[in-house]
């Protein structure tokens, strides 16, 4: 029942073509990123699973899915359970992972992909994990974020002035996925390791939240959000 379900909330989530917001916007419902804790797991180890959920005033949260459900191999529908809210990821036994290999048309050995299912807001959004079985990976850490040259990492409230560029970076890999977003002004180069944010003179609002999203490619992922203010 519940694949059917996240199956209709998946369906109409990829049918909102009406959706102007850039994807750097976090004044806009939807889910920024999803997680596991860790992201690949070796048979009976554990992950957790949650998100960085943004709402249409830019408050960014992070939360267990409303509802989750294992999308493939159909055969380890059972390796995701929920316990008080959370929802849980049990790598199951080699003869287990074995058939899934077999359904999934995999050769002896590798690591499976587990593609989960999970939606949120009220089960109008809906997103992708997948958390790798039989190997073992941690999610990314954040390191050398800068602004202007400045350390990132210590400063508790990012504070710009209006008609600046200022200019972000993060350390990353090749192979990273990096996402800044922002509810104040206007990202720019959003998705490189290098980008930088601008206020226009009449911008609104001048107060909300500003993130940084890396993903590895191991499908690990790490966040940050920083309130934000224009002085």
């Amino acid at each position: 029942m519940r694949a059917a379900v996240l199956a209709v909330v998946m369906f109409g989530a990829a049918g909102c073509t009406g959706d102007l917001d850039p994807p750097w916007q976090l004044a806009h419902a939807r889910i920024v990123a999803v997680r596991a804790t860790p992201p690949a797991i070796e048979s009976g180890a554990r992950a957790d699973v949650d998100a960085l959920v943004s709402d249409v005033e830019g408050v960014t949260s992070e939360q267990p899915p409303e509802l989750a459900t294992v999308i493939s191999p159909t055969s380890l529908a059972s390796a995701l359970t929920t316990e008080g809210g959370r929802w849980i990821v049990t790598a199951p036994d080699e003869p287990a992972l074995a058939a899934a290999r077999i359904e999934l048309g995999l050769p002896p050995g590798v690591p499976v992909p587990l593609r989960v299912g999970v939606a949120y807001g009220g089960q109008t959004l809906a997103a992708l994990k997948t958390v790798w079985l039989g190997m073992t990976a941690e999610n990314p850490t954040l390191s050398e974020i800068t602004i202007d040259g400045a350390p990132l990492d210590a400063i508790s409230e990012i504070v710009v002035p209006k008609l600046v560029d200022v200019r972000f970076s993060i350390a990353a890999f090749e192979d990273d996925d990096i996402n800044w977003l922002t509810s104040v002004g206007d990202m720019h180069d959003f998705d490189l390791p290098q980008s930088y944010l601008r206020v226009e003179a009449d911008a609104d609002p001048l107060v909300g939240s500003f993130a940084v999203v890396r993903r590895d490619i191991a499908g690990g992922v790490v966040w940050r959000v920083w309130p934000i203010r224009v002085e």
